[in-house]
């Protein structure tokens, strides 16, 4: 994984959401799902092309399903955008980069 991906959890995810300047994309994955791995290598380009820009973090369902129940995850991989703490947009399943990013508003 990218050094400018974050790995999101139950203990940082509030912070994450909340204290981010810019808009943070956070992937709801798990390591058994393949369309996941398939957009994996996708967030990592985004994330090391804009940097300051956006944060991109990973939060394994597996290890935090109490939080992919509280934003209604029912299929992954999903993909939430936030800004100022507050759901903008969100995609589920596996797209092409270009259209994740619009999707995302990125």
């Amino acid at each position: 994984m990218s050094n400018n991906v974050v790995v999101a959890n139950q203990d940082n995810f509030a912070t994450l959401i909340n204290s981010a300047q810019n808009p943070v994309i956070v992937d709801f994955w798990a390591s058994w799902c393949v369309p996941c791995r398939m957009i994996s290598p996708i967030l990592e380009e985004v994330a090391n092309e804009r940097v300051g820009a956006v944060t991109i973090a990973k939060l394994n369902v597996d290890e935090n399903p109490n939080l992919a129940a509280e934003y209604g995850v029912m299929s992954i991989p999903t993909l939430i955008r936030f800004q100022n703490g507050q759901e903008t947009s969100r995609v589920v399943g596996a797209l092409p980069k270009a259209q994740l990013l619009k999707r995302l508003g990125l």
